[in-house]
């Protein structure tokens, strides 16, 4: 049996759901429970494998466990960004059908999302903008997007490039040297679209928020603790990112980093003509640790998000978002001089859960188990994705996407800590000297 000894934590400083209205909890499960199918996690993973079992299995019934609520964990806390396109692939043969892959599991993923948010009438200002993927310096464009135009053109993928001129024009800052557009990105209100998810769920489906699972046991069908109950199942998806190795799996294979991002007030409308550029965008930097993503919603609010921290343990000091905002303020007046008087109204931290090998943990993880877990930042697409396909996986249906998913690979085993923790932070450092000249 696997006792759970790290809890995720809810701090309440999303930005993304501060700016929406209240939501109805779900109860919290209580009594001992059983069920079909359990999935635990109720993120963009286990929302899509929920669904897809009750899809599947229509006369089931399928146990959903969130530890906390509906869009206040990682899902609802990203920067609000459904990716197509790999930002970095090969040029080999093999490479080549990789990225052929992701793109193929991504835009299932997007369409599966459109598709839910449209039947669904999911108010989370989804909008098909695309996105820039930008550089500061000309080192920049010749390290980064002039390789990565070859490769689209490889992939036969269709792009834009534009100046500091152009992209000043459509986003409303000369501060970057150039930029590559491409049209098959999404963008939304990520903790909107994760609630929307939710409160749109069949009705074989039983959501339970603040339920942690505290113990799991995986032998002879599926039995999950919880503080005021149980459940049994004869299967569960396992649907909790890098929390996956408090139960047993992936120990040593998972890192968890944490990033801070910050939104501003709205923009008055004698900002945002001060401002110019085109509404609602979304743009994503060539060096993805000393770089800015950042992003105007639909609300005239400007998202930036910067830096990345590793947190092995699931937690960092409360004072990083102090120094966080700080530092948001700061690289917001280097690309918003014409704003002086826009400061951050909320700032927030997400957690992160990469592999080395950038293979997502997919797939049967023992009889009674299958996971759904380590999205490698790409949460809304490859979370979706993974928890549908694991959901078909599990029913046995035949879905010729599953082998798509399973050739990326599982995460590669890490060394051990202390030596991880000094590599870790020594590639950290490395990468942000590479970056300098991106912020």
């Amino acid at each position: 049996m696997a006792r759970i000894s790290i809890l995720p934590k809810d701090d309440r400083t999303n930005g993304w759901s501060a700016i929406l209205p209240q939501r109805p909890i779900t109860p919290a499960l209580k009594g001992d429970q059983r069920a079909d199918w359990v999935v635990i996690g109720a993120g963009y993973a286990g929302l899509a494998a929920a669904r897809r079992l009750a899809e599947n299995r229509p006369n089931e019934k399928v146990i959903l466990l969130e530890a906390h609520e509906v869009g206040e964990g990682a899902s609802g806390r990203n920067s609000g960004f459904a990716i197509d396109l790999p930002h970095n692939v090969g040029s080999s043969l093999q490479e080549l059908e990789g990225s052929h892959r992701f793109i193929r599991i991504s835009r299932a993923a997007i369409h599966y999302l459109e598709n839910a948010v449209q039947d669904g009438k999911i108010e989370c200002n989804w909008s098909a903008r695309g996105k820039y993927h930008a550089a500061v310096a000309p080192s920049g464009r010749k390290n980064t997007l002039v390789p990565f135009a070859k490769e689209l053109d490889a992939l036969g993928e269709k792009y834009r490039w534009l100046d500091r001129d152009q992209l000043g024009k459509e986003i409303g800052t000369r501060h970057f040297h150039s930029a590559l557009f491409t049209a098959g990105g999404y963008l939304m209100n990520p903790a909107a679209l994760t609630r929307g998810l939710a409160d749109n769920l069949p009705q074989n489906v039983s959501l339970y928020e603040h339920t942690p699972v505290t113990a799991a046991e995986f032998s002879n069908g599926v039995r999950l603790t919880t503080p005021d109950g149980s459940v049994a199942a004869p299967t569960a998806i396992l649907a909790v990112n890098g929390f996956a190795t408090q139960f047993g799996f992936y120990k040593r294979s998972l890192l968890s980093f944490v990033s801070h991002a910050s939104l501003t007030r709205p923009l008055t409308p004698a900002e945002r003509t001060a401002m110019g550029g085109e509404d609602d965008w979304g743009l994503t930097p060539v060096n993805a640790i000393s770089g800015v993503t950042m992003r105007l919603t639909q609300d005239q609010r400007i998202l930036m998000r910067q830096r990345f921290r590793y947190a092995p343990s699931f937690r960092r000091p409360a004072a990083e978002a102090v120094q966080s905002r700080a530092d948001h303020e700061r690289l917001f007046a280097k690309r918003f001089p014409m704003l002086p008087d826009v400061l951050m109204e909320h700032t927030w931290r997400g957690f992160v859960c990469l592999s080395r090998n950038h293979a997502p943990g997919f797939g049967r993880l023992g009889p009674n188990v299958l996971g759904a877990v380590c999205q490698n930042a790409v949460g809304v697409t490859k979370g979706t994705i993974g928890g549908l396909l694991a959901a078909d996986m599990a029913c046995g249906v035949d879905n010729p996407l599953i082998k798509d998913m399973e050739s990326q690979g599982t995460p590669e085993r890490l060394p051990p800590r202390p030596f991880l923790d000094l590599g870790v932070h020594a590639r950290f450092v490395l990468e942000m000297w590479r970056g300098r000249n991106e912020k």
